[in-house]
Parts: C-alpha cells; structure tokens; sequence
C-alpha cells in the first residue's frame, strides 16, 4: 500500500515555526484552559482505552497532551500507573503540582519515547495540531514506545481533509478514511471508532475517536 501523502509540504522553518506559535497559544492561556476544561467530561473516551488495554490494572498510560493534568488524575483515581507529556512548560508544571505523577516536557514534533514502556496511549485533542507531513513519523514513534497489542485512543476535530493555521494554532483536520490510512500505516489496526458528542446528528458531531491496536 502506498504511503499516504501529505496534505501540505512544509519547510523546516515553516515546521519550527507552526510548532512554536502552537506552544505560545497554549502556555499564554494555560490558566484559562485548565479552568475552560476542568469540567469536560471525557468519560466516553477514557473507558475507550481502558476495555481494550491487554491487561489489569496497573496499567502503564502515556497521557500524550496531558494538559493541566485533569485524565492523569482520572487514570490514577482508576488504579493505574501513567505519565503525561505535553510541550507546554505551564502545563507540565500544572499537570504535577496536581498529580505529582511523572510528566515529561516534549515537543510532539521531537519525541524521545523509550522503547515498549507503555500499554496504551491517550491522545485526546492532541494530534491533529501535528502537520501531515510529520504525522507518519510521530505516529511511528508512539507505536515503538508502545508494547505488542497496546492501544492508542486518538479524539481529532474532524473535517474535509484540510490543514492550516488558524490564530496561533495549527491543525490538520482529516476525515475517517484518511486519518485511518495514516495511522495503519504506522503498524496500527483499527479496534472501533466513534463521533462526538453522543447522541446528537453526526452534522453536530465535530469529534471522531479512534482505538487502535498495535501489531
């Protein structure tokens, strides 16, 4: 199967200096932001990962985009052993001032995973802020940090298969089938999917969800 290709073909500047403005967005209204989502209730995502983690608790989580740390302490509270990373610096120090679990600081266009430490990954509202063009290898990273049969939960605003700046923040917004050609590319198989909110026409549904299984 062929790869699939990028939306958009950036340059190296181009790349250091979306992911720096996303960053800016996020560490100039950290307190805003915790305060804005302290109450949002992922629920419906958190139980997507924890039915198909290979194993019981503890289970070894990587809160990819941790944020101010609100899902650490969902997945601690559930009895298992996670760590956050986020490439915000306010956020990280949020995230363990709150939870005082391991919270590392990465740049998601510059990970450093070790290999086969975890059992599952949340990305929750996170990846669709990598461009396409680096999408293929970010996501080949979190399949090497991840063991065998691991499973990754990806929620992205979905859209026509479009990637831009919008303000200081960068988002490639991607519908089901090309989202899934770049994450089975990485060596992931899809287990189910879904759109968000519940309940509500799919028009009104800005979310989809994936859950992958590594292979």
């Amino acid at each position: 199967m062929e790869p699939p290709r990028p939306l958009v073909r950036l340059t190296p500047k181009e790349l250091s200096t979306l992911g720096r403005s996303t960053l800016s967005h996020y560490e100039e209204l950290a307190e805003d932001f915790r305060e804005g989502t302290k109450d949002h209730d992922v629920s419906q995502n958190v139980n997507a990962l924890l039915r198909h983690l290979p194993g019981s608790a503890p289970q070894r989580i990587l809160d990819l985009g941790c944020g101010p740390g609100r899902d650490l302490a969902t997945f601690i509270a559930q009895g298992h052993a996670p760590v956050g990373l986020d490439g915000a610096a306010a956020f990280v120090k949020m995230a363990q001032t709150a939870n005082g679990c391991e919270v590392w600081q990465q740049d998601f266009l510059a990970l450093k995973l070790p290999a086969e430490r975890f059992d599952g990954i949340f990305a929750n509202a996170v990846l669709f802020h990598v461009p396409t063009q680096e999408l293929g290898r970010v996501l080949n990273d979190l399949r090497r940090t991840l063991v065998t049969g691991g499973v990754l939960f990806c929620s992205n605003p979905r859209g026509p298969d479009i990637e831009r700046q919008q303000g200081l923040r960068y988002g490639a917004y991607l519908t089901l089938e090309t989202w899934s050609r770049f994450v089975t590319a990485a060596g992931f198989e899809l287990i189910e999917h879904y759109y968000r909110p519940p309940g509500l026409p799919r028009d009104e549904q800005p979310w989809l969800a994936t859950v992958w299984r590594a292979r």
